[in-house]
């Protein structure tokens, strides 16, 4: 646990509310040098900093392969031998400097965290802004006994993190901050611990593994990680121009079939007084948190080759958040009862969905435009397009931000235009193709439904 920044509070850094599992690792950080009342990370962070160098080394050496073969040949092997220690001391110096010089500390109202061996940056996290707090263990680090701490903040776009804390201590300072941010007194913060969880869902690895067999695009994507290669080696004949291509085509395969069933293994979905709980990962395992209320849009996927087994999937978007699953697959009955964890009050089989007019439409969009479709409800606006893919976005009518209505020339000379709802995540949900006369009248009911809805609103803070 940790406890109020001396600096914040004029206290001594022994004093305050703090665990004694707190106390010995702020002792421990201040006998290693750090100042009084922040703390340091794992001791075996540096080999995680060193990774900066190296990754960036090879990233050169990748970019100018010939010329770096051609360098390494004219050397003698004495001067090979000594260039690679050199390289190993300054990776290994730069990660110890960068650990040396982070800190964190926990005051009355922010989590402060300094960082930087060359330009300094001092991250000042309000705790009342802290939307989810997520525990990561990639695989070295679960064998180390350590985890990475990620901060969602309402407002930014990347994640400020602590990587890496001892795992005890990473998942008690992930709990007191929940319930700071919740607003929980620091003595009471500490005295909650870890909420309790009761599971909602859990995806089996033989589903999981079939819905990855049964997507057109991992198919496309290894067909494609075949044949541009072999088309860049036979037209130019340059190896370094086919690693060049190969790697992320390789890359782009690995995220969409063995990558994403490594990282979506074991899924599980539990709900707890701070939010729809998250836990997933083979090698690497993540804990993260869906907070109440944050929700903005939720999109049901059903890829043509689910259909036969009713599979679903149900991805999310989140203010300030990069966490998009919710679930990675299931029957269509198990993910609404989880939607309607997200969306309480919300009937998704009563959705009644009409479907963008055959006079008009198909001479703006050939063929696809019977993909889109419309339902309008007393809680949502929801809006579906695709026909191999069908993806249903749902936006409660409280998080909607603004309405527009955009009609070009050709849609115009065919009477439809599309209505689209902005959201607090920075999305756009778009009703395509609908009567024209229908998409105004939808406008100004739009707008006066967002207005009323938001008096009802659910709270976007825990426990509350």
């Amino acid at each position: 646990m940790t406890a109020e920044s001396a600096a914040e509070s004029g206290a001594e850094s022994g004093a305050g509310a703090e665990s004694g599992a707190g106390a010995a690792a702020e002792s421990a950080a201040e006998g290693a040098g750090a100042p009084a009342g922040e703390r340091r990370l794992h001791v075996l962070t540096p080999l995680r900093r060193a990774w900066v160098p190296i990754a960036a080394t090879a990233g050169v050496v990748v970019q100018q392969g010939e010329q770096v073969e051609r360098w390494v040949r004219g050397l003698p092997s004495g001067l090979r031998a000594l260039t690679v220690a050199g390289l190993v001391v300054v990776f290994g110096l730069y990660g110890f400097l960068s650990w040396w010089f982070t800190h964190y500390a926990v005051t009355g109202t922010e989590l402060r965290i300094r960082s930087g061996l060359l330009f300094r940056r001092t991250a000042h996290i309000r705790l009342d802004r802290i939307q989810a707090v997520d525990v990561t263990r990639p695989l070295l680090a679960r064998v180390a006994g350590v985890a990475k701490l990620r901060l969602d903040v309402i407002g930014t776009e990347d994640k400020d993190e602590l990587a890496f804390l001892d795992e005890r201590e990473a998942v008690a300072l992930r709990a007191e901050l929940l319930a700071r941010a919740a607003g929980f007194a620091p003595a009471e913060a500490v005295a909650l611990g870890e909420a309790p969880q009761r599971e909602l869902l859990r995806v089996r690895p033989a589903d999981l593994a079939v819905s990855l067999l049964l997507t057109l695009s991992a198919w496309a994507a290894l067909a494609a990680g075949l044949i541009a290669p072999v088309a860049v080696w036979w037209f130019s004949g340059n190896r370094w121009a086919t690693i060049a291509t190969l790697l992320p085509m390789l890359g782009g395969l690995w995220s969409g079939t063995a990558g994403r069933f490594l990282a979506e293994f074991d899924w599980r979905v539990a709900e707890s007084p701070d939010g729809l709980r998250l836990d997933h990962g083979l090698l690497d395992r993540a804990h993260e948190t869906v907070p109440p209320g944050r929700v903005q849009t939720v999109r049901i996927v059903e890829p043509l080759l689910w259909r036969r087994r009713d599979w679903v999937r149900v991805e999310l978007a989140v203010a300030g958040s990069k966490n998009e699953v919710l679930v990675p697959v299931a029957s269509r009955a198990a993910a609404q009862a989880v939607v309607a964890r997200v969306l309480p009050g919300v009937d998704l089989e009563a959705l009644a969905f009409g479907r963008s007019p055959r006079t008009g439409s198909r001479w703006v969009v050939p063929v696809w435009w019977k993909g889109y479709a419309l339902a309008v409800s007393a809680d949502v606006f929801a809006a579906r397009k695709g026909l191999l893919c069908r993806r249903t976005e749902i936006v409660p009518h409280a998080k909607v931000q603004s309405v527009r209505l955009t009609q070009g020339p050709w849609e115009r000379a065919r009477g439809v235009a599309d209505v689209h709802v902005d959201t607090g995540a920075g999305g756009t949900v778009t009703a395509r193709l609908r009567p024209a006369a229908e998409a105004a009248d939808l406008l100004d009911a739009q707008a006066a439904r967002s207005r009323t809805s938001r008096a009802d609103a659910r709270p976007d803070r825990w426990m509350t």
